[in-house]
């Protein structure tokens, strides 16, 4: 049974913010705000970076819907604000968010609950990087471990550009990584729903025709092929599907999130990240995965907005 749109009271979607993902949280909170109110649902458009939160009590807002991406919106620290303001607000906790924007932290817990996830290194300046390239096997991917959208992850296939790589993802955050790459391709998962209705929707397979799925194919090209049947075996669609629910579940997240693999080249696969706040634009996978089960755009908006919460 549908909720009634005027149940969920005034709705602020959350929008843009002052992170490096500003551009596309902007293309998502349009693309909710929208939904919710082909719905009748009483949503408005919010950006913290032209706003104060407590305008949220002021105006009288009783529900939030988080559509920021990346630091200040996906990192726990406007989920502490809003529960400190008591308002329902959509996806995870504090520490399920904050969890899952760290790359490193959710792989050592993924790692401390025997899940499979790539091999990796913490990198610095005092790295043997010779010794990560020789470890880890070229190619191998350098990332910033606290920022979403692939934003200054760099393909490394020579060990001799290591070090730079490095230099240019610590321009981002001073907590970087190496990353095994692996090349049975990338997929996603999307996790919806709470309790006995927590469930895994179809997983997609992403075939970037650039290098790797990099910020441009994620939200700009046309010619990223995604495919959802995404070819895996039903067994090995099962089996995602429920390390996908493991790892949601071991970091603590709610409402939904997408999870991120890699297939090794004898088709396993490995946890890569979670994304607690997903893209909502018209190139992102999870509103891709919800048609694939049935569920249109707005009414999948509707049901993240159901299950907003305070801590």
């Amino acid at each position: 049974m549908k909720t009634d749109a005027g149940s969920l009271g005034k709705v602020a979607v959350l929008m843009g913010g002052s992170s490096a993902e500003r551009e596309v949280s902007l293309m998502s909170g349009r693309g909710v705000l929208a939904a919710l109110q082909s719905l009748g649902v009483d949503a408005q458009a919010f950006d913290p970076a032209v706003r104060p939160l407590e305008d949220l009590r002021k105006d009288g807002f009783q529900r939030v819907f988080i559509a920021l991406h990346g630091r200040g919106g996906e990192d726990g620290t406007l989920q502490g604000a809003l529960t400190l303001m008591r308002l329902p607000y959509t996806g995870s906790g504090v520490l399920a968010s904050a969890l899952a924007m760290d790359k490193w932290r959710s792989k050592l817990l993924w790692q401390a609950a025997g899940l499979p996830i790539p091999d990796y290194a913490v990198l610095d300046e005092t790295s043997d990087f010779a010794a990560v390239a020789a470890r880890l096997g070229l190619p191998l991917f350098v990332k910033p471990a606290r920022e979403g959208s692939s934003i200054g992850v760099i393909k490394v296939k020579h060990a001799a550009d290591l070090a730079a790589a490095y230099r240019e993802a610590a321009r981002h955050d001073d907590l970087v990584l190496a990353e095994q790459a692996m090349e049975g391709g990338e997929f996603t998962v999307a996790v919806l729903g709470e309790g006995t209705q927590l469930r895994a929707l179809p997983s997609i397979r992403i075939v970037p025709a650039t290098e790797f799925y990099d910020y441009e194919a994620k939200y700009f090209r046309d010619d990223t092929r995604y495919l959802c049947p995404s070819g895996l075996t039903p067994a090995g669609e099962a089996e995602m599907r429920d390390l996908a629910l493991r790892g949601f579940q071991i970091l603590g997240c709610r409402g939904w999130a997408r999870m991120d693999f890699l297939l090794d080249a004898a088709g396993r696969p490995y946890l890569l990240e979670a994304n607690t706040a997903p893209g909502m634009t018209d190139h992102s996978l999870v509103p891709m995965a919800a048609r694939a089960s049935g569920m249109s755009f707005p009414d999948l908006c509707l049901r993240i907005l159901e299950l907003a919460h305070v801590e």
